[in-house]
């Protein structure tokens, strides 16, 4: 019991006492473990100490207003005179393995929410990265010192990837504690990794020599990633739009997206873009891109083209999303309006593409010595 404060309770002593910034108690001297607690907002309430299995816990014996000091004196000897009730013991709830939590209780409460290439994402990163970790481990045997280990590895090799996975780890095991199995997030504490800014784009050099090097590499036997490459330049497309790409999106208008990130949408196609439509083989596969594998499904996520690609072109620095980037940013500076490249890029707000719209140096420079031009113009008399 708290030592300091402790006086004589009496009625007019406990309506002397005020309200204070923050919280108080006072206990009595004459019954241990008896006081008034007094909140900021001037409320005063009676409040018990009680020892339970070692452990002290505070029990509101009432307001103040309803029950002088001799009452609470008495009430607080009866409730200690009367030995509380045995509980009949709990079962104890059985833990289940991760995997099966996931596959159960998570993806019924949360898989259905999200979006078919969403939850194509979410599986991917399920079978790939999480559960070779932690699927056959019990929700509360994963330890937080486990998961650090497991994130600092591959952030070594895909920071970005690592992300990700933390993220739906996370989510995950934050349900974990609502369903009532385990008590603390394993990832609390553990920051993802810092990822640089959106603002890398190819300049026009750098776009003809990709070009040059996306020709040789249609001649080594490596046509159809160096298609793909070149459409998600041409067209400003994310990369799983591309890879899932049915002919029965190609349309004469553009490409019909039956889904995407955003939902349906239209992308309009330009002739170059048109053209390495045209020049795909057409066979029984639903996809322009069918795996070499299985023409019943498209081709993988796995892009090993495009690490040899930049390399030879000397744009090691360019991930393959800024491609989009790329293509947003060379619109802008070719006149087109924001709302404009907003629509074809398929954003839901037009921020998202202000993002996107860098401009260069280079092109900086020549604008503004285009304006000064202008200007100088209309200085002469």
């Amino acid at each position: 019991m708290p030592a300091r404060d402790r006086r004589k309770l009496t009625d007019d002593a406990v309506e002397r006492l005020r309200p204070r910034d923050r919280e108080y108690t006072v206990w009595d001297r004459s019954v241990p473990g008896l006081g008034v607690r007094v909140r900021p907002t001037g409320g005063k309430s009676w409040v018990l100490l009680e020892e339970t299995g070692g452990r002290s816990k505070r029990v509101s014996l009432g307001p103040v207003s309803t029950m002088e000091v001799a009452e609470a004196r008495r009430a607080c000897h009866e409730r200690r005179a009367r030995p509380e009730p045995a509980q009949p013991a709990r079962p104890k709830r059985a833990v289940p393995l991760f995997r099966e939590f996931v596959e159960g209780e998570w993806k019924e409460a949360h898989f259905h929410r999200y979006k078919p290439a969403t939850r194509r994402g979410m599986t991917y990163t399920l079978e790939g990265g999480i559960f070779p970790a932690f699927g056959s481990r019990p929700l509360d045997r994963i330890a937080p010192a486990q998961v650090r280990k497991w994130f600092d590895a591959g952030s070594g090799t895909a920071p970005g990837g690592a992300n990700r996975r933390l993220a739906l780890l996370r989510q995950i095991m934050n349900f974990a504690i609502v369903r009532g199995y385990v008590g603390k997030n394993p990832t609390q504490g553990i920051r993802p990794n810092r990822r640089p800014k959106l603002t890398r784009f190819l300049s026009r050099e750098e776009i003809d020599h990709l070009h040059l090097v996306l020709d040789a590499q249609t001649e080594n036997g490596n046509r159809q990633q160096a298609e793909i490459v070149r459409l998600l330049l041409l067209t400003g497309c994310r990369k799983s739009e591309i890879l899932g790409l049915r002919w029965s999106e190609v349309r004469a208008e553009g490409l019909v997206l039956v889904d995407s990130k955003t939902g349906p949408r239209r992308v309009p196609l330009n002739s170059q873009a048109r053209a390495v439509l045209d020049r795909q083989p057409r066979t029984e596969s639903p996809f322009v891109f069918p795996s070499p594998l299985d023409p019943s499904r498209p081709r993988s996520r796995e892009l090993s083209i495009w690490n040899r690609v930049r390399k030879e072109a000397g744009i090691e620095d360019v991930r393959l999303h800024d491609l989009r980037h790329t293509h947003a940013s060379h619109a802008v500076m070719n006149g087109v309006p924001v709302p404009v490249v907003s629509r074809i890029l398929g954003h839901s707000n037009v921020r998202m593409t202000l993002r996107y719209a860098h401009l260069g140096d280079r092109e900086i420079e020549a604008e503004a010595e285009r304006i000064g031009v202008a200007i100088a113009a209309l200085m002469e008399p």
